[in-house]
């Protein structure tokens, strides 16, 4: 990565950028889930881990789909968006491949099967790489200085 206006997005931006993406998908799931399945969907602690087939493509195929989709052609998804960050090859720096980010999504899994080390690993690594990262070679980066322009004071 030589271009000096971006840095590695860290875990606390990218945080943020979930938990935006998690609250959108959520807007269009939760409803959709009600209408058909109703609140106890919810409420019933006997409802299997996937209700029916309506349950599967609602709470697992779209939102896989969209994020993979907004990767593909917007490099971020919208809470990646907000922060400025956006998902990159790790090598070149250059877009990732469909295949790459395909793979990235599947690799969340072995980021959080194991108490989320993969996910906490972003604090801890050089480059702010989590587990799906390393594993289907990407970097999310992010433009330096993306908050507010500071205050600067004269003295007069």
């Amino acid at each position: 990565m030589q271009n000096q206006e971006f840095e590695y997005a860290g875990f606390w931006s990218r945080t943020g950028a979930m938990l935006i993406d998690t609250f959108l998908i959520m807007l269009i799931t939760v409803p959709l889930t009600i209408s058909i399945y109703g609140w106890s969907y919810f409420t019933d602690e006997n409802t299997p881990i996937i209700a029916g087939p309506a349950d599967f493509l609602i709470s697992w195929v779209m939102p896989a789909v969209a994020v993979i989709a907004f990767w593909i052609t917007k490099q971020a998804t919208p809470g990646k968006m907000a922060i400025s960050a956006k998902i990159v090859d790790a090598t070149t720096g250059q877009p990732a491949t469909p295949a790459q980010l395909i793979g990235r999504y599947f690799a969340y899994l072995v980021s959080m099967i194991p108490l989320f080390i993969g996910i906490f690993w972003v604090a801890f690594d050089k480059r702010k790489q989590g587990w799906h990262d390393k594993l289907s070679g990407t970097v999310v980066i992010k433009k330096i200085s993306t908050g507010p322009e500071p205050v600067r004071f004269s003295n007069q």
